[in-house]
């Protein structure tokens, strides 16, 4: 039975293997310390947070996020170790809530590796705290306990590691800040949690994680946000909507929760998973079913990696403790005693692991099976490509939820392929990196292809953004200081799809910038003064793409602050950047950019494995959309675009 614990109860531990977990509502920064009989804390290596996350029979988050799976095998902590502290923070710096007062109460379970609840704490009666003690697991007389303790520091994180006498406190709480900084900005996050308030703010919505009986455990669903209705839908009648010509909301937004998924497949068998059946999530229509049934799947694929890793490692940490037990007895280091522990550790090291690799294994082919059915059934603003869909294109009458931009997927599974969902209209604009990375691909490719390839990237992505708007939505502009992407530019260029030619020199850029700074200043005086109508009659109120190329050749520092200006009030206005830039040489300008490479997703023309999930923080090797070999699909969809745009400018 679960103890449900107040503050300042305590319970037995039946078992040292254990997960805690938090739950928070709003990205929070778990970490955890270790101390001694007297509680000491004795340096900095003794604490795992963000920018250090493993320690001996301990593992944390790697970064912020509103649910987190701690690791703790107590056997395998060191020996002087007798106390285990979880420490929960609010990050800083990234305009999320500063106080516990501010958001729900935290609630934390102590658990067994199985999911099977043993203490739960809900972490009551905070208010001006931004860092809380959550509990402590302690041993006394030889057993481990977990005692709820839910002390709140106002001082926020520094002052609650003083408390615990961490030397230099206020030094490596900014460390730690700084790593979630660092992972929140290479983090693929998905869209904030779906609320009434969200729906009248026009922001994004969470997705629905699925599972169709091979995944791990995922958190409950929640409502998400609707596209146009399929014929036949139960969808209620939308709401109007607001702000004039400059709504860039996502239009029919709900107030309430979308329906389950029809039963369209037969139950499965008894002790065989269900047969996978695409749209098999929450939502209104086929669209969203779809976006949520891979969040879903990409949750799914996190979780059971997560799990498989960490078993992994406990074998070995495992077999590392039986070796030094058995050969600290100096007649066993010599000898056939000392062979026969050797292969024995070992033997239970490759047992552990391939019962490990047998879960992961049944997960992997229930998820590989959902992606062979969900993947043909894609619409085409989420398909690759290859898929049919485009070739049957059409300009659309609305836009679609989301936009894929290329792939992930990790090393144990590198044929499992999850879609890169990214919502529309864009909150974060884009930054291809077309500098030398430390991927493997990237080191087999020399300077002059890496830039070529990021330039035909940056130009995929805007022609992708381009069909999925209805006619004369959307417009891109080019910024193309030297000159030097005239031949990946060709198919916009020659298509007549963009707004005007790619502006060249210091003039070029000046002007394109003074253009769309002036348009971001008008709509968002318009917005506050809730004036719309009375916007100049030659503003396009429909969204921009700024596409910059080779940044920061070609910018003087005017340029540069108005392109900063552009990264974060831009999209709120509907006005968005790509970029495709080295950060190498924009060196010169010092850190007065670092906000800028933070605020932009960054992908990369090759495989690299730069970006995190935002439930375990793994590192997930990132793939670009190809185009199939001799295809002409990109020059086709881009015809019927200029086609559908050219009779509304008669």
């Amino acid at each position: 039975m679960t103890a449900e614990l107040v503050r300042g109860q305590n319970h037995t531990l039946p078992q040292t293997r254990l997960e805690i977990r938090v739950s928070a509502g709003t990205p929070v920064v778990a970490g955890a310390t270790l101390g001694d009989e007297s509680g000491t804390v004795h340096g900095t290596e003794w604490i795992a947070h963000p920018g250090s996350p493993r320690l001996p029979g301990l593992e944390v988050s790697r970064q912020a996020a509103a649910d987190h799976r701690l690791a703790v095998d107590l056997d395998a902590l060191p020996a002087p170790v007798h106390r285990v502290t979880v420490l929960l923070a609010l990050p800083t710096g990234v305009g999320g809530p500063v106080r516990f007062g501010a958001i729900a109460a935290p609630f934390v379970a102590v658990t067994g590796t199985e999911g099977t609840e043993i203490a739960t704490f809900t972490l009551t009666g905070l208010d001006s705290e931004s860092a809380v003690t959550a509990l402590e697991l302690y041993r006394r007389q030889g057993a481990w306990k977990v005692r709820a303790v839910g002390q709140g520091y106002a001082g926020g994180l520094a002052a609650m590691l003083a408390d615990q006498g961490v030397p230099r406190a206020v030094e490596l709480a900014h460390t730690i800040q700084d790593a979630v900084t660092r992972a929140t900005a290479r983090s693929v996050a998905p869209p904030p949690p779906r609320t009434p308030e969200t729906d009248r703010a026009g922001l994004g919505t969470g997705p629905v994680p699925t599972s169709d009986g091979g995944g791990p455990p995922v958190a409950p669903p929640t409502a998400a946000q609707p596209s146009e209705p399929l014929t036949g839908s139960t969808a209620p009648p939308s709401a109007a909507p607001t702000g004039g010509p400059i709504n860039y909301a996502h239009p029919r937004r709900q107030a309430t929760a979308p329906p389950p998924p029809p039963p369209t497949a037969p139950p499965a068998e008894p002790g065989r998973p269900a047969r996978p059946v695409a749209g098999d999530a929450t939502g209104w229509s086929m669209e969203e079913r779809l976006y949520n049934q891979i969040w879903g799947m990409f949750e799914d694929l996190a979780r059971t990696t997560a799990a498989y890793r960490s078993a992994v490692d406990f074998a070995e940490s495992r077999m590392d403790q039986e070796l030094d037990r058995t050969l600290s007895d100096p007649r066993n280091r010599i000898g056939g005693a000392g062979d026969r522990a050797r292969e024995q550790a070992r033997a239970k090291r490759d047992e552990l692991t391939a019962r490990a690799r047998e879960v992961l294994d049944r997960d992997l082919a229930q998820l590989a099976a959902e992606s062979a059915v969900v993947e043909p059934a894609l619409p085409a603003a989420f398909a690759g490509w290859d898929n049919p869909a485009w070739h049957a294109y059409r300009v659309p009458m609305e836009i679609p939820m989301a936009l894929r931009i290329g792939d992930l997927h990790l090393p144990e599974s590198p044929d499992l392929r999850i879609p890169l969902l990214v919502r529309l209209p864009l909150e974060r604009g884009i930054w291809v990196d077309s500098g030398r990375t430390a991927s493997e691909a990237a080191a087999l490719t020399d300077t002059a292809q890496l830039r070529r390839l990021a330039m035909e990237n940056a130009v995929a992505h805007a022609a992708r953004l381009l069909a999925v708007y209805p006619a004369d939505e959307f417009s891109v502009h080019v910024i193309d200081p030297a000159g030097s992407a005239a031949g990946a530019l060709a198919p916009l260029v020659g298509s007549g799809v963009l707004a005007g030619p790619p502006a060249a020199g210091a003039e070029g850029v000046a002007s394109v910038l003074a253009r769309l700074t002036r348009r971001v200043d008008l709509v968002q005086m318009a917005i506050r003064a809730g004036a719309a109508d009375s916007l100049p009659p030659d503003l396009d109120t429909g969204e921009q793409l700024l596409i910059v190329n080779d940044f920061p050749h070609g910018f003087d520092d005017r340029a540069v602050t108005q392109l900063r200006y552009l990264a974060d009030e831009g999209p709120s206005a509907g006005v968005h950047l790509l970029m495709v830039a080295d950060r190498e040489d924009a060196r010169a300008y010092g850190p007065v950019l670092d906000p800028l490479w933070r605020s932009l997703l960054r992908t990369t023309p090759v495989a690299d494995n730069h970006l995190a999930d935002p439930w375990v923080g793994h590192a997930w090797t990132y793939e670009p959309l190809r185009m199939p070999p001799g295809s002409r699909i990109l020059d086709q969809v881009l015809a019927r675009v200029a086609a559908a745009r050219r009779p509304r400018r008669l």
